[in-house]
């Protein structure tokens, strides 16, 4: 019995050794690989601004501030700037509608709001078709549209995007995140416009300016 006893002692003993040590390991390779991940990212991000947006000499990471959205997580912004000219924006937008659920863009828009590129940042959708996404072909079709102007859906609902063969489902979620993007720029812009306007009312009425 004393035999079995001491046994099973050692097994618990070297199992919390193991144990220490496996976690001791991951705490390490946690560290050392956290800065270079994060790196990682961040490049990734930079990369796909520089793609969907004009060339520009601001920090638009640095700069980037947050589109609230309906019922749904904010969106990032990323202003890009010549000088102090604002020469687009990189939105960083998203749908839950994609076959396999998540789909993540980041996409261009000028400041009147004319798409300037898409760069698909993550989704899982079926290899072969959905995956289509990424094809220069079928982004090339949203180049220089205007969501509020036209109509970014698939042909199949009246709009003016063909959709990929065999992945209507995967095409329906893209137009809906691009118009997301959109919509979300859209109604900050149109509530930064109206604070301006206030601003400059109120400044008038204190000078004594009538108004109708």
């Amino acid at each position: 019995m004393a035999k079995k006893e001491s046994s099973f002692k050692n097994m618990v003993i070297a199992l919390f050794v193991i144990s220490a040590v496996a976690s001791t390991t991951l705490g390490f390779v946690y560290e050392f690989t956290k800065e270079p991940i994060a790196q990682a990212r961040l490049s990734k991000k930079l990369n796909a601004i520089k793609m969907v947006v004009p060339p520009f000499d601001n920090d638009p990471n640095a700069d980037m501030y947050t589109l609230p959205v309906d019922g749904g997580e904010a969106l990032e912004a990323y202003p890009a700037k010549m000088g102090e000219e604002l020469v687009g924006v990189a939105i960083r937008t998203y749908t839950m509608n994609g076959f396999s659920g998540l789909v993540r863009l980041m996409v261009g828009l000028s400041p009147s709001g004319d798409i300037t590129g898409i760069s698909v940042l993550e989704h899982k959708e079926t290899p072969g078709l959905g995956t289509h996404m990424s094809d220069e072909w079928f982004i090339a079709q949203f180049i220089s549209k205007n969501p509020g102007k036209n109509n970014i859906a698939v042909k199949k609902d009246g709009g003016e995007v063909d959709a990929i063969t065999a992945a209507t489902i995967s095409s329906r979620a893209f137009t809906d995140a691009v118009q997301r993007a959109y919509n979300a720029y859209k109604n900050s812009a149109d509530a930064e416009s109206g604070a301006t306007v206030i601003k400059q009312d109120t400044t008038q009425l204190s000078k004594g300016g009538n108004y109708e």
